[in-house]
C-alpha cells in the first residue's frame, strides 16, 4: 500500500537515553515507524496524520539535557511494505536461532522466531536484543516463570517460551508495541505469554524466577528495586540497553540491592549482563 509520509531527521546527544526517550513521545505524537541512525532517529508520520504542531507535546526537545536538531520533508509515495521487506534481513544466533520475518524463507534450526516488526523495537538486529537472544539460548528456562520488561515486539518472550518457560509477563509502555507483541506471539503459536501495557508500576503481583530488561540505564537505574521485588530468591536478572562504560553504575545499583554479578556480553560497545539473588 502506497503513503503518503513526513520524514523527520533528528540529530540528538547525547544519543541514549535520548533517542529512546525521543522515539517514545514521537509515538504519543502519532509519528507510526522510526529508524535510528548513528546521530539519532528519522521517524515517519502519515501526512494525514500530520499537522504543524505535531512537535508541541515533545517534552524532550525543550530539555536542558539534551540538543536535539531536526529537519523534515514530504517524501514521494512508496511501497512502505516492500521497502521495509528489502531491508530487513533473517538473524541467526548462536547457530541454533533464527529471527526471521514472514516473508523469508523457513529454516530448520531449533528455534524459529518469525517477527514482523512494523514500528516496534526487537528484530534481533540491534546489538543489546541480540546478546539477551544468546543468554536466553545459552541458559536454563525449562519450567521458569519470567517477566520481560519493554517487551518490544516480544522477540525474547518467545524465544524464553520456545525454551520451556512455564508463563511469562511482556510488559511495554507503547500501545503499538502491545499489539505487535501479541501479533508476533500468536503467530509464533506461544501459549505461555500475557502482554500487559505500562511500565514497572504494571508488574503483575507474581514472583519470578527471571526478570529480563532490555530497556535503557536510566530506567534500568530507576525500577532496579522493582525488579528485585518481583523475583523469587535465586533467581535471575538479566539486563541491557546501556554502554560499556555504564556497567560499573549498574553492576552498582544491583550489588546494593544483593544482587551478585555472573558475567556480561559486549558488542560493539552496547553490554548485556547477567546479575543473580
Amino acid at each position: 500500500m502506497s503513503q503518503a509520509y513526513i520524514e523527520y531527521k533528528f540529530k540528538v546527544h547525547p544519543f541514549q537515553p535520548g533517542t529512546e526517550i525521543l522515539i517514545a513521545e514521537l509515538g504519543y505524537a502519532g509519528f507510526e515507524s522510526f529508524v535510528e541512525t548513528g546521530e539519532g532517529v528519522t521517524a515517519y508520520i502519515q501526512k494525514g496524520d500530520w499537522n504543524d504542531a505535531i512537535l508541541e507535546g515533545v517534552q524532550i526537545l525543550n530539555s536542558q539535557e539534551f540538543s536535539i536538531v531536526y529537519a523534515f520533508s514530504e517524501i514521494g509515495q512508496k511501497n512502505w511494505n516492500a521497502e521495509w521487506e528489502k531491508n530487513f534481513d533473517a538473524i541467526e544466533v548462536n547457530d541454533t536461532c533464527v529471527v526471521r520475518a514472514p516473508f523469508h524463507p523457513e529454516t530448520t534450526v531449533p528455534y524459529e522466531i518469525i517477527i514482523e516488526p512494523k514500528m516496534s523495537f526487537g528484530t534481533g538486529h540491534h546489538e543489546t536484543t541480540f546478546m539477551m537472544l544468546q543468554y536466553i539460548l545459552e541458559n536454563d528456562f525449562e519450567g521458569k516463570t519470567v517477566l520481560d520488561m519493554g517487551c518490544g515486539t516480544a522477540v525474547l518472550a518467545i524465544l524464553a517460551s520456545m525454551r520451556g518457560a512455564s508463563t511469562i509477563d511482556a510488559i511495554d509502555i507503547d500501545e503499538w508495541c502491545v499489539e505487535n507483541s501479541k501479533e508476533n506471539i500468536a503467530r509464533n503459536n506461544c501459549k505461555t505469554i500475557s502482554v500487559y501495557l505500562g511500565d514497572a508500576a504494571s508488574i503483575p503481583k507474581n514472583r519470578y524466577n527471571v526478570v529480563i530488561a532490555n530497556i535503557n540505564r536510566n530506567i534500568l537505574l530507576k525500577d532496579m528495586e522493582v525488579y528485585k521485588n518481583s523475583l523469587l530468591s535465586g533467581g535471575a536478572l538479566y539486563l541491557s540497553g546501556f554502554y560499556e562504560e555504564d556497567l560499573p553504575i549498574i553492576t552498582q545499583c544491583c550489588n546494593k540491592l544483593g544482587f551478585t554479578f555472573v558475567d556480561n556480553k559486549k558488542k560493539n560497545n552496547w553490554i548485556a549482563a547477567k546479575f543473580v539473588i
